[in-house]
């Protein structure tokens, strides 16, 4: 016999539309300037050594990416070229194209920045802590 409480399934795609307006509410509405851009996803990890921050930039060359480090965090911003001609058509355009920024608030006193890597797709910046005098 099937359950009728359908509370499990409408509270996960309530979820689910609420996490997409969330991510189309940032790609629109934030960035580091006045210019439209969209902000790629970002994953921040930290170990007892390190923190490390990935950022999802898929089909985006070293040469077209910036990354600033300030005392109050990282600014990483660059562009994905759009990669269809002037005159193609377009069937389905998901995958957000142009300027792209993203602002990433975190205290660097005691932070060392790694040579920044892409890797499969992701801009990865890895933060060695650094050890306090006793």
């Amino acid at each position: 016999m099937r359950s009728r409480d359908f509370s499990t399934w409408v509270w996960g795609d309530a979820l689910a539309l609420l996490q997409h307006a969330e991510r189309m509410q940032r790609q629109l509405l934030r960035c580091t300037d006045d210019a439209h851009c969209w902000e790629p996803a970002v994953d921040i990890i930290e170990t007892d050594t390190d923190i490390t921050v990935i950022l999802a930039v898929p089909g985006v060359s070293t040469d077209n990416i910036v990354v600033r480090f300030d005392p109050d965090g990282i600014t990483i911003s660059g562009l994905r070229p759009f990669p269809a001609a002037y005159r193609s058509r377009i069937h389905r355009l998901e995958i957000p194209y142009g300027r792209f920024a993203r602002r990433i608030r975190l205290s660097l006193h005691a932070l060392e920045p790694v040579t920044p890597q892409l890797r499969d797709g992701c801009l990865i910046l890895t933060l060695n802590k650094l050890r306090e005098a006793p």
